[in-house]
């Protein structure tokens, strides 16, 4: 059995960065938290926690910090579920999603399951729809929105619906790049954006609408309100979430590229079984939230 103490210390280090920090939070002195740190150590016999600013954890330190969270999350569940005080402290959730979905509709589903369970606090991991249920797979997060419908093994997928995007770009650019409409010889040369180089949204929409085109030239731009800017200033095209750009497009600084050429994108939410009770909040929060601005499945 490895001790409650030492792996709280461990955890404590890799989610604030340093022995001080941890000691703070954990309301001990940092010689307390070193001494932990090295009786687990010992006990596994191999380094877990590498010294730095931050400091950082080993495979073994991650996993282990991982664990500890997630036992202390079920142990406050079933603390409250019979009737006793929780520790005090919030515990952490882990989950990944797509940065679309976090800015579209998941911010508001959060603070609502932190509000019905205050001792919730959210560590969100940001990756493609259609990669983030990697990290689930890993066991790195304990839930994920992600595009693919097949759960890892030991955990369920609930049906959250489409996220639609549209393909949009400022007057000014459709003027400039499509005076004689929108047709495969003008999108191939007409700049785009490009979330990442795991996105496939703009390369999907162009192969549903005008099948094989050359790869039009993109620019790389990490964050969802930067496409929304970057489409109204007139830097390039891209797919933006319906949510996120209703307002721009009824106003008429973003006008759709093909009218009636939405590109949908089925959502999912995952998560792990075992840790499903100690999520049922979120998970609530969640679905209803979903429900509430994404299109049905």
């Amino acid at each position: 059995m490895l001790d409650h103490n030492q792996l709280a210390a461990l955890a404590a280090i890799l989610r604030r960065g340093s022995f001080e920090a941890a000691a703070a939070q954990l309301g001990v002195t940092q010689s307390a938290v070193s001494q932990r740190i090295r009786a687990l150590e010992e006990r596994v016999g191999q380094p877990l926690v590498l010294r730095g600013t931050p400091c950082t954890g080993t495979e073994a330190g991650r996993r282990l910090a991982r664990h500890a969270e997630d036992v202390a999350l079920l142990e406050a569940e079933a603390t409250g579920e019979i009737g006793l005080a929780p520790a005090p402290g919030r515990h952490t959730l882990r989950i990944a999603a797509n940065a679309d979905s976090l800015a579209a509709w998941l911010i508001p589903a959060l603070a609502e399951a932190q509000a019905a369970a205050p001792h919730l606090a959210f560590d969100v991991t940001v990756d493609d729809q259609d990669h983030s249920a990697d990290w689930l797979r890993r066991g790195e997060v304990v839930a994920a929105v992600t595009a693919t419908a097949a759960p890892p093994h030991g955990c369920d997928a609930i049906p959250l619906g489409r996220l639609r995007y549209h393909a949009t770009a400022s007057p000014g650019f459709m003027a400039r790049h499509f005076p004689h409409g929108v047709t495969a010889e003008a999108l191939a040369r007409a700049p785009c954006m490009t979330f990442d180089r795991k996105d496939r949204l703009q390369s999907q929409w162009l192969a549903e609408n005008f099948g094989e085109v050359p790869a039009p030239p993109s620019h790389f731009l990490p964050s969802t309100q930067a496409f929304i800017d970057g489409a109204e200033a007139g830097l390039g095209w891209g797919m933006n979430p319906e949510p996120l750009v209703r307002e721009a497009l009824a106003a008429g600084r973003l006008v759709p590229l093909l009218a009636d050429a939405p590109l949908d994108t089925p959502l999912y939410w995952q998560v792990s079984r075992r840790m499903a009770p100690a999520l049922a909040a979120l998970t609530r929060a969640v679905r209803q939230r979903a429900a509430r601005l994404l299109h049905a499945a």
